[in-house]
């Protein structure tokens, strides 16, 4: 099974943010949100994005605690 490979733009625009700012995440480690290194470029795939994504998610009742902002 292959899972959908994206660029760091494409990845960007599917989490709204700029793709500056995933190179900033990855640099830093701010997020544990994985890449794939092919050669000298970074990708990202689908499927660790929507586990990000949903690893995001606030529940009715949570504290904002639980998720770092």
């Amino acid at each position: 099974m292959t899972d959908e490979l994206l660029t760091r733009e494409q990845a960007a625009r599917f989490l709204g943010v700029k793709a500056q700012t995933l190179a900033l995440w990855t640099m830093t480690h701010r997020y544990d949100l994985p890449v794939v290194k092919v050669g000298s470029r970074v990708r990202y795939r689908k499927s660790d994005l929507d586990k990000w994504l949903e690893s995001r998610v606030i529940g009715v009742g949570e504290s904002k605690r639980r998720v770092k902002l």
